[in-house]
């Protein structure tokens, strides 16, 4: 039987990588919501909240969200959507306007959308991340997670480069 063995250390002393290696998943976590909510605000609501706790300061956080959107009412020109995602309650990115039907789109477009960030928390303490959404203008009508689709929320702590 063969011995394996990472920089002449058995794997069971091994206690981090050796430097310059970096860029390994290390945790994968991942929330969805797949309640149909409809609004006409132009503030934020919640949609998924995930926490992760990385494990090394040098981590990097690659976040990936995904939320089915449609415009509901077809007498709201320029109806738009915001998305963003918060860290520990603060804003970290915003896709406002991400995503827009203007006044020749029906009621009931629909779109998926999706986007990524990769953070660098530089802590080793539990961070909470949480997707929202809006409508961009008074009086357009969103609706997410409709006719059974639903949003996710993945987390990836990277290893960083040491």
């Amino acid at each position: 039987m063969a011995i394996i063995t990472l920089n002449n250390n058995s794997l069971s002393s091994v206690t981090s990588l050796p430097a310059g290696v970096g860029g390994k998943v290390l945790q994968v976590v991942q929330g969805f919501n797949a309640t149909n909510t409809e609004t006409t605000s132009t503030t934020y609501s919640d949609n998924i909240s995930v926490n992760i706790t990385p494990s090394s300061t040098s981590s990097k956080i690659f976040i990936l969200v995904t939320t089915p959107i449609r415009k509901v009412n077809s007498n709201a020109s320029d109806t738009g959507a915001g998305l963003r995602i918060l860290k520990d309650g603060s804003n970290l990115v915003e896709y406002a306007f991400y995503m827009a039907w203007h006044s020749n789109a029906s009621q009931y477009n629909q779109e998926t959308n999706s986007f990524n960030y990769l953070d660098s928390p530089s802590t080793t303490s539990q961070i909470t991340y949480k997707s929202q959404f809006k409508t961009m203008s008074s009086p357009g009508q969103i609706s997410v997670n409709h006719d059974g689709s639903y949003s996710t929320l993945t987390l990836m702590e990277i290893a960083g480069w040491l």
